[in-house]
């Protein structure tokens, strides 16, 4: 079994904690799901948000999905000039037969965007 990096980020409509909590939980289901993954599959996971996000944190869906025997970790993206607001990005780190090559990395909504050369 090898450790993999799975990515993934989703764009928010507004900073509101619920909203967070409904899309932060849509986009790990999917990271979930689209990897044949189970959450004992789950090493870390490390999510960023842009700093315009102030509701709550990241983590806290997952833990309502849970998640709770993972470690987990926030941090703030860099404030760049032009860059795409109220994205919240995910970086976790997983157990995987699955060569690095057919990892399905999840950008949903307008957060693909993000990543073109990656295919959805």
């Amino acid at each position: 079994m090898a450790v993999r990096a799975v990515r993934g980020a989703v764009q928010l409509e507004r900073d509101e904690a619920g909203h967070m909590d409904e899309q932060v939980s849509e986009l790990l289901t999917a990271i979930l799901e689209r990897n044949s993954l189970t959450t004992e599959d789950l090493i870390s996971i490390w999510f960023t948000a842009t700093p315009d996000l102030h509701s709550d944190f990241p983590a806290a869906a997952a833990r309502k999905l849970g998640i709770v025997d993972v470690p987990l970790i926030c941090a703030q993206e860099l404030d760049i000039e032009g860059a795409m607001p109220r994205v919240v990005r995910v970086l976790a780190h997983i157990e995987s037969d699955l060569p690095r090559s057919d990892i399905a990395h999840v950008y949903l909504g307008a957060a693909a965007a993000l990543r073109k050369d990656i295919a959805q």
